[in-house]
């Protein structure tokens, strides 16, 4: 490709993917925009968890009404902790604006125990 031709491209395309396109973690609705139907059935967690070192934590979407190209919303899941299911009806996620989520159930970093996982004596 020519210089020409690559210079005119780099006009035309923005400096910075909207955040509905980005793969980084964001705000809670930033992430459910990324996805089919807002996010519905998707698992998200707040990152904070994992750098806890609390995993196998997430919230299973079940409804969303997201506003202003996904950068606010609201969003209902049911929520599992440590690998149990602790809402029997979905409910209203806290803290979509407050803290970065990302898609997936939150892990343990490489090297550190789950307090969960350590057996006691």
């Amino acid at each position: 490709m020519s210089s020409a031709v690559a210079a005119a491209l780099k006009k035309l395309l923005p400096k910075q993917l909207p955040p509905s396109l980005s793969s980084r973690p964001g705000n809670l609705y930033e992430v459910l925009a990324r996805y089919p139907q807002d996010g519905i059935g998707q698992r998200i967690h707040q990152t904070r968890w994992t750098a806890k070192g609390i995993s196998d934590c997430y919230w299973e979407v079940t409804r969303t009404k997201l506003k202003l190209e996904g950068m606010h919303g609201k969003a209902w899941g049911v929520l599992t902790w440590r690998g149990k299911r602790v809402s029997e009806q979905e409910e209203k996620i806290p803290g979509g604006l407050k803290y970065r989520w990302a898609q997936g159930a939150s892990r343990t970093p490489i090297g550190r125990v789950s307090p969960s996982s350590s057996s006691s004596s």
